[in-house]
């Protein structure tokens, strides 16, 4: 077997995972759930209008695909996980939204060069493992002078701490692979995108969160809905006391947040425009 081809079925085992993580639990309840107005915020500050081409990657079940199908866009949701995208063909077609739903690798996009006026992720293409391949391919298929937008959970937020308070009870990361929350620091998305882009400006914003009324309400509920979450439990789920553990840990986590049975979780939102050249 060659090397490329040994990679190639790395990388198709890895995407399995990916998928079959975010089919755990309820993503979709989440998204609208937890944080619903993050996919108008996006598409708002994209600037999305009728008749605008709109591609959403890692759209999950459209929390920014369908408020930009009801401005009027032509819009294409994508992800990586077909039970996500039926979830919200479902919603969408209750909203009265049109839109197309596509099953697509964020870091291999089946779309032409140029395609779309408008490229966005809502905390999705965050979770693409390697990140300057998901970057390159949100350049490739925006069209000279379109926008690129994005919100991602930064690392020092609610989101990114919860994810390093898992990492020593997770599987670990395939060679390779970058760590999600990455995307929330600003240099390391312009290092990313590099003299692709014009007009690159990065903003730390939080989404006030207050379903949660206790530790543990927070806990159980990520345990049930959230795929990474749940995916880690399983990992350890032969070890009472690793399990325990993680337990505590997250009840720790959301205590140090939780006020007056709240909690701000922070994301940086990006906007930029595709370079000409």
């Amino acid at each position: 077997m060659t090397e490329a081809s040994e990679a190639d079925r790395a990388d198709h085992a890895l995407k399995a995972k990916h998928r079959a993580m975010w089919a755990l639990g309820d993503y979709p309840a989440v998204a609208s759930q937890i944080i619903p107005e993050l996919g108008s915020e996006l598409v708002g500050e994209c600037g999305v209008g009728k008749g605008d081409r709109v591609l959403d990657v890692a759209a999950g079940s459209g929390n920014a695909a369908v408020p930009a199908a009801l401005r009027g866009a032509e819009v294409v949701a994508s992800d990586l996980t077909p039970e996500l995208l039926e979830v919200g063909r479902q919603a969408a077609a209750a909203r009265g939204a049109r839109l197309d739903w596509r099953e697509a690798d964020a870091e291999a996009l089946p779309f032409a060069d140029g395609e779309f006026d408008t490229v966005m992720s809502c905390v999705g293409v965050m979770f693409a493992p390697h990140h300057q391949r998901a970057a390159d391919e949100l350049l490739r298929v925006c069209r000279p002078g379109g926008t690129v937008g994005l919100i991602n959970w930064t690392p020092q937020g609610f989101i990114g701490q919860m994810f390093a308070a898992m990492r020593p009870y997770a599987p670990p990361p395939p060679p390779g692979a970058q760590a999600a929350p990455l995307w929330g620091d600003p240099e390391h998305v312009r290092s990313l995108f590099g003299d692709r882009v014009t007009d690159f400006d990065p903003r730390r914003r939080s989404v006030r969160v207050d379903r949660f009324g206790r530790p543990e309400d927070f806990r159980e509920y990520f345990k049930t809905s959230y795929g990474p979450t749940i995916a880690t439990y399983r990992f350890i789920s032969e070890d009472p006391e690793r399990v325990a553990a993680l337990d505590a840990v997250l009840d720790d986590l959301a205590a140090r947040h939780l006020d007056d049975g709240a909690m701000d979780w922070e994301y940086l939102l990006v906007t930029a425009h595709r370079t000409a050249a």
